[in-house]
């Protein structure tokens, strides 16, 4: 029998859309897979997500605050931290989460990647949500800090290479870790006045 769909949660939703996309892959997985792991009918899925692109970005969401927003945070709100070696902590930490999700969640991996393409307003939400933990680390590293959201945005901008899905092909290179850590150079010679003026 049917579940209802007015019980049936977002959250539920998105995990058998997860379960689906890790048994079939994004290019195979349909509403039709998803709804059959629920025991539901497809329309009953349309009832709470418009489409499968619709669904993809829900699951996306899902993802990115589970693996990547919320160890952010924890490293945000670390106050045994200060200044440039909080910040080097939450890009290292950042950049690791991203090569973790695509060497061990290969197929969550690829959905993310592939909405990062057509989800702009997505994406958006989440490179801002980053962007603002960054400059909360740097005005408690220097409360007089002029310009902290344009400083947050030039350093992760400045090492998109090293977490940014369009590069993917590139973390498995041998070199990647001191290439990371010459370009932290350069950024941390760059800020390191702001956030001790």
């Amino acid at each position: 029998m049917e579940k209802a769909s007015e019980v049936l949660t977002r959250e539920q939703i998105l995990t058998a859309t997860e379960e689906t996309l890790r048994r079939f892959g994004v290019g195979k997985t349909s509403v039709t897979d998803v709804a059959k792991v629920l025991g539901v009918s497809h329309g009953t899925l349309y009832r709470h997500f418009k489409s499968k692109a619709d669904l993809l970005e829900g699951a996306t969401e899902s993802w990115l605050t589970d693996k990547i927003i919320e160890p952010l945070t924890a490293v945000c709100s670390d106050t045994s931290l200060n200044g440039s070696a909080h910040l080097y902590q939450y890009i290292r930490t950042l950049i690791e989460l991203k090569r973790a999700s695509a060497r061990e969640d290969e197929e969550l991996f690829r959905v993310y990647a592939k909405v990062t393409e057509e989800a702009a307003d997505l994406i958006g939400r989440h490179i801002r949500h980053i962007t603002d933990q960054l400059s909360e680390i740097i005005t408690r590293a220097n409360p007089a800090c002029a310009s902290p959201g344009r400083l947050a945005s030039a350093i992760f901008y400045a090492t998109a290479r090293f977490h940014h899905p369009a590069h993917a092909y590139a973390w498995k290179s041998p070199s990647i870790d001191e290439e990371f850590a010459e370009v932290w150079s350069l950024l941390e010679q760059g800020f390191a006045n702001q956030l001790s003026e």
